[in-house]
Parts: C-alpha cells; structure tokens; sequence
C-alpha cells in the first residue's frame, strides 16, 4: 500500500470515529402480544430525535411515531440525547362486544423488559358495543374518583375515559383509584387507559367489561355514595373545555338509605344558546321528573337513588372566545342529624392555631367549640370541637404557624412542616401559612429539601396538586412555587409569608416543605439561586408578576452555568412604566468580570435575547412609576458553547492537517532517498553534438553517430583544438591536419595512446594569440553581449 493511499485511509477512519462518537442511539426491544399494537411517539416534536427500525437500506426512520408492531417482537433505534425524555410509548389492545358478550376484560399487565421502564408508557384498550348497545367497565372492587385533568394521583396510575363520537372523541374524565365512582356506560365506542410514568411498574389489576343496557346520551357514570357524611365532585366532559355542542350526560347516583344528597354546579360558565337551553333534569323511579336550569336553586335528594341528566343547547360558537359550558359538579351526602365530635390539642407546636369556618353560611351546619355555639371557630391550644350536619364541601379548615426570630432564639434551619390534625375534623386541611420574621436587618433564606423549585408562570404551570406562594407578611405577593425546577434557593430582606395549597384530592406532605433559616442583611429585596437543567428552559419571573414589582425594590439571579455551555436569555412580556424618580434598570454581568455585559434602563431599547458565556448575575431593579409597572419574565436555555465547538471543529481539522503534514514529509523523505541511491555515481557529461544525458550504469542512448567507437581512455590536448586549427586553415595559417577515424567499430575500445595524433604546427607567438582572440570572439557572438561585472571599471 501506497503512504498516499494510507493517508486517505487516514482521513476516513478519522471522520467515521468522529460522526459515530457525535450520533450514538438508544436500541430497544419491544414485544407486543397477539392483538396489541405497540407506538412510539414524539411528544415534544424535539428537532433532530427520531425513532428507527429496520438495519441498512430496508431501515425506516421518522421525528414523530412510529406504530403498528402488532403482535411480535421488533427492536427500535431512538435517537436523541436524552430519548426517555422526548418519547412515550403507548400499548394498544381491542375488546369487541356483541349484543351479548364481550371479548375480553381490562387486564392490566406489563410483558416488556426493563428498558421500557425508562419512558412513560400509556396502556390503552379501545372498545366497541353493537348498536344500539353500550359497553360497561366495573369498577366496584377499587372504585375510581375524578381529578382534574392538570392534577396527578398518588399512586402514579391516572386512568382517562373516553367516548368516541362522529363529531369527535370526548374526554368524558379523567380518574384516580379509591373513590366513589363504581361503573362506566358508553355509548357505541370509546377508549379506556391507564398513563404509568417513567421508572413506575404498572400494577397488576383487572376491570371487567359487560354489554350495558341502552342510553341516549355519550356516557352515563354510576356513583355509589358511602353511609355518613360524605362529598364528591364531578367536572363537565372535555373539561376544562367546553362540553360538547347539543348532547347529553347523565350521572346516577345510588344512595343510602335514610340519606339526604345535596348537588350545587360551581365554577359555571354558560354558552350562547342558538336552540334550545341548557337543562338539569332529576329523574328517580315513581317520582316527577324536575327540569331546572343550571343557576336555579338545586333540590335537596333525600328519597333514595337518582339519575341527573345534563343536556347542552345548541351552541353558537362563532366568537372565537365563546367560554361554552363547563362547571363542577359537587354532590354531598350525610345522614340526618349526624354529629361528629372532634377532641384537638396544639400545644405542643409552638405559635400554632387553627380556623375552621363554613364557606357559605347554612343554618343546617352547626359548630360549637368548648360545647359553645360558633360560626368560625379558632384553636390555638386544646379544645373540644363538635360539629352536627355540616357537609366537607361547604367547611374550611386552614392553620397558621407564626416563626418569630426577632429575638435571635429560634433554632436554624427551621423545618416548615405540615401539622399532624385529627380525622374527626369535618373537612381536610386545605391551607398552612408560615409567618417568619427574621428581625431587624434580617434576610430569610427559604430551601426546598425535596429539590429545586419552579415558578408558576404562563408556559411553566404547576401541575402538582401542592403549590406554595411566597409573600411578604403584609400580603405583597412574591411568587407561586412547586418541585422540579432549577430554584435552589430564595432570599428575602423582609417578614415572609409562605403558604401551601393542597387541592381536594391532593394528601398533604408529610416532610418538610421548605426549610428555612436566617441570615445576615442582603443588598437586594430578592435573591434567587438558579441552577437551570441542560435539557429544560426555565421561566424566571419578577417578584409579584404580572403585577409589578414593588416600587425602588431590586432583584437578583445568580445563574449557574456549567462548563463547556452558554445560558440564552430571552425577556419575554416586558412591561416599563412611566418613572416619576430613579429608572428601572435589566443589567447581566459574569462573575468574576470588571465590567458589565448587559444594562438597558426603561427609556433605552431594550434586546429580546442575549447570550452569556459563563456563570452571571441578572439583577433588576424598580424606580418610583408614576404609572405603570415594572415586570418581565426571562427564559433561560442552555445550550453548547458556539465558541468551544468552534475549537474543538478548528482542533479536528488541525489535527487532521498535522497528520497530513507528516504524512506528506514522509512521503517526500522517501522518494528523496530513492532519487539519492539512483544518482549516487553519476558525473555531468558535456557533448558537444547537442544531445544532454545523465550517464549511468547503460550509459547514453547509442546510434549509430554515437557509437562506442567514439569513447576513448585518453585525448591529445591537440585534439581539443581542432577546430581552432581548421578555423586558422580557412585563413590561411596553416593547411588541413584532422584525419577522420578509420579504427575498429566494435564494442572493443581502441588505446588512442599508441597512434600517433597529427603533427603540431610551427606558428609564432602572435599567431597563437589570434586564435585565441578569434576563439573567444566566436563564442561572445553565440552567447550574446558580454555583461560587465556591477561596480567593475
């Protein structure tokens, strides 16, 4: 092999490491059972992911699905950088049912490797009745509550109802286990499924599926009310959108004996009917049906099971801002006259209390504290608590702790923790407020021992069921704040008010929510601690967003960028007001940098995005507004440093260009070598006739003019100058003296020393001179002017 042709091979072995170290993809091995469709799905539409089957030319590759693996076992290519996070992979079963039976139940069962673990996986079954039957799920063995569509479940199992229609599919829930729904009814076709996230194994459980009895609306949903007091809420389909245009949904109720049931539609929102109106009608065996409309006074249910059938209008729907219908279906039951007594003890939590109050007044609900007659009531030690008829879903409960280190004893951190209440409270614990005062020249530091926070922003909404607000004390809110983010932690320079939120279905935490400390006075109001995730922008926001920040007030971000990366800034939803004093001011500088990067005030045209190299500081501050406000939210992005892929592509091709370099050397030391062999006895000959050669070891080229007659091992000097002596001939000097050669022609070279060369003419001194001048003046001629020598006379 050639050294130019090892090159090549060089350079291509080079780029081939260099595109399989940069590309890289995840296999895995799906099996999917007879009847079962396994799909791959990009969620996020992230640019430059894609999943792949097949091998070489019969290879398939696509950036959003990739579907119909039906009943066999098929291994996949995801590549992306982080695939667990961009695909989901969803397993599709069928039931068929007849007018008598069904093919087969909701087995919930999970055949794949361990690798699938990794994704978030949807396990779905669609159904079908024969018209004009419905298909019917039982759930009576773990019972099933509604949640709303943003809000997760406990056990990390969310199952979602759907019914499929011509004019589309209709979410009709979304569901939890342990609740008070036992039966679903569709109408014709629809889906069930179960959503399982990422490193949870879906639990092993069974629903079985019968042929229902006839209905006329989408779905009809069976609840089963407990003995004693008890509330549920139902949400509209296709909540939080609107439900749909000129149907119906029925709900049926089966209620305890010696039961009273009371139903209210909350957060309601009515469309503009074109015909028809929105009706409830309360249908129960023997009895009347009642036709009310949804802002009419609900009757009270108190004879037994019931059936509530909700019937749309037809909608106009024109304005593209028509809210349509939604609402909240609540339904509480209890039994007559029943009271529960409560026995509470908060001594042993310092600066504790406890409020409990009705959320509309209704002289049913009777409280008494210490056997005294109250319509709040407000603990803050031990009491005796008695509460006779008063329904969960009308009574609030809420806690307040006051932490109070203006004093300097208080122990640090302190663990904001949620306070253990007894059961036989009428309502669960919706709210907990921490009052912390750090003192004078104090800052409170607040830290989330769970991991980082994220702010509650449009594009960034808290889907947990916990959220926290954060406020000053005298009520100057600051943010709204949930888990996984990239908030390590926050500093306030005032009395912080922090307060969990914990929706209807959400158990409060029984860990610490935040952590907090004290600590020595800060420059500014706020300070944040941000720690952004390479693969997730993070929203930041200014204190009190939309609102404003608080006048002459400042704020900080200390945003830590990693090693070989650059964080993008983009301000979004910037609002200037109008300064009566001072400006407001965005500025960005590095740590560690004399100077600052970035600094636009409010009457300065401000950029949209800017990039920065290494760890910085985002400060902002407030002036006084004459009118308007000061508020803006920035999304940082990491992404790989431009200026280091620059050198690492500069460092490849300078590599590459090196190697070259000394490939070519080689190259060339090489050939030098051979031409250095071939050339190491050869001597420059000078012929006469014209024809220039290198003689070798074969000598020059033989004709028949140069034949090797013509090589001899000594020439007369007389025979040099032969032609000098013809030259003097034509003058007339002397005659005629060459002989032309008549030896031997063979290969044998003659000794020229034995003959006897032609006799040298008698010539005098001046002659001789002649010839040499007439010599020289020859040659002049045939080589041009003569050039003097520069500086010669």
């Amino acid at each position: 092999m050639s050294v130019s042709t090892s090159a090549a091979l060089l350079w291509i072995f080079l780029l081939t490491f260099i595109v399989s170290t940069v590309s890289g993809a995840l296999k895995l091995t799906l099996t999917a059972e007879p009847g079962a469709t396994i799909n791959i799905r990009n969620n996020n539409q992230v640019k430059g992911c894609k999943v792949c089957t097949g091998s070489g030319n019969a290879q398939r590759c696509s950036i959003e699905s990739m579907n119909s693996f039906n009943g066999s076992t098929v291994s996949v290519e995801l590549e992306c950088s982080r695939p667990q996070d961009v695909f989901s992979i969803e397993i599709v079963r069928r039931i068929n049912c007849t007018t008598k039976s069904c093919s087969g139940h909701i087995i919930q069962t999970d055949s794949n490797s361990t690798d699938a673990l990794r994704f978030n996986r949807t396990f779905t079954w669609n159904l079908t009745a024969a018209a004009p039957k419905a298909f019917q799920i039982d759930f009576t063995k773990t019972g099933l509550k509604q949640i709303n569509p943003s809000e997760k479940c406990p056990d990390r199992h969310t199952y979602t109802l759907q019914a499929f229609q011509s004019t589309g599919n209709v979410a009709v829930g979304k569901y939890c286990r342990s609740g008070t729904i036992s039966s679903a009814l569709i109408l014709k076709s629809g889906s069930f499924s179960v959503d399982v996230p990422a490193e949870q194994k879906l639990q092993n459980d069974k629903f079985d599926v019968t042929v229902g009895e006839k209905i006329k609306s989408l779905a009809r949903i069976s609840l089963t009310l407990p003995k004693g007091t008890s509330s549920s809420e139902l949400l509209s389909p296709d909540y939080p959108e609107s439900f749909p245009d000129d149907d119906i949904m029925e709900w049926y109720f089966r209620v305890p004996d010696k039961h009273r049931v009371d139903v209210q539609f909350l957060n309601l929102t009515q469309p503009d009917c074109v015909k028809k109106e929105v009706a409830v009608e309360y249908h129960q065996k023997g009895r009347v049906t009642s036709v009310l409309g949804l802002n009419d006074t609900q009757p009270l249910q108190n004879q037994g099971d019931f059936l509530l059938t909700l019937r749309n209008c037809e909608m106009e729907r024109a304005p593209a801002d028509s809210p349509g219908l939604t609402f909240t279906l609540k339904v509480s039951a209890s039994s007559p006259a029943s009271t529960v007594s409560c026995k509470v003890d908060l001594s042993k939590t310092e600066g504790l209390s406890l409020n409990i109050s009705t959320l509309t007044p209704t002289p049913d609900c009777v409280m008494k504290i210490n056997s005294v007659k109250k319509d709040n009531i407000t603990v803050t030690s031990s009491a005796d608590l008695s509460f006779e008829d008063c329904f969960p879903d009308n009574m609030e409960v809420t806690a307040t702790q006051l932490i109070d280190c203006s004093s300097g004893k208080c122990p640090d951190p302190v663990s904001l923790l949620v306070p253990l209440l007894p059961f036989c409270l009428p309502a669960p614990l919706s709210r907990v407020t921490w009052i912390l005062r750090p003192g004078r020249h104090g800052t409170v530091k607040l830290i989330s021992p769970t991991g980082p926070l994220k702010q509650s922003l449009p594009g960034q909404l808290c889907d947990d069921s916990v959220t926290i607000d954060v406020a000053e004390e005298n009520g100057a809110p600051i943010g709204t704040f949930c888990r996984d983010g990239a908030i390590q932690t926050v500093h306030i320079h005032t009395n912080v008010s922090v307060t969990l939120w914990s929706s209807m279905n959400a158990k409060a935490p029984r860990s610490a929510v935040l952590n907090a400390s004290f600590e020595n006075e800060i420059t500014e109001r706020y300070i944040f601690t941000v720690f952004p995730k390479r693969d997730t922008p993070e929203l930041v926001a200014t204190p009190a967003w939309p609102a404003g920040m608080k006048a002459s007030s400042t704020v900080s971000w200390i945003v830590s960028v990693p090693p070989k990366m650059e964080a993008q800034l983009i301000f979004t939803k910037l609002s200037q007001p109008k300064c009566s004093n001072s400006h407001t001011n965005i500025r960005v500088q590095r740590m560690g940098s004399p100077e600052e990067d970035y600094s636009r005030r409010e009457d300065e045209m401000a950029k949209s995005e800017l990039t920065v190299s290494e760890s910085f500081y985002l400060n902002m501050s407030n002036c006084l507004p004459e009118r308007g406000n000061f508020s803006v939210i920035t999304k940082i992005s990491l992404q790989k440093s431009k200026y280091l892929l620059l050198i690492n592509i500069l460092s490849v091709v300078a590599a590459l260009l090196v190697i070259f370099v000394m490939v070519l050397v080689v190259v060339c030391v090489v050939i030098r070598k051979k031409k250095k062999k071939k050339l190491n006895h050869e001597v420059s000959v000078y012929n006469p006739n014209g024809i220039n050669f290198l003689p070798g070891y074969n000598g020059p080229p033989k004709t028949h003019e140069d034949d090797d007659a013509h090589v001899y091992t000594s020439i007369d000097d007389t025979l040099v100058y032969t032609h000098l002596f013809k030259k003097g001939a034509d003058i007339g000097i002397y005659g005629e003296t060459y002989q032309p050669f008549t030896g031997h022609t063979d290969s044998q070279k003659p000794l020229l020393s034995s003959q006897k060369g032609p006799p040298l003419p008698n010539k005098s001194p001046s002659q001789v001179q002649t010839l040499m001048d007439q010599s020289e003046d020859e040659q002049s001629s045939n080589l041009g002017p003569r050039l003097e020598p520069e500086g010669g006379n």
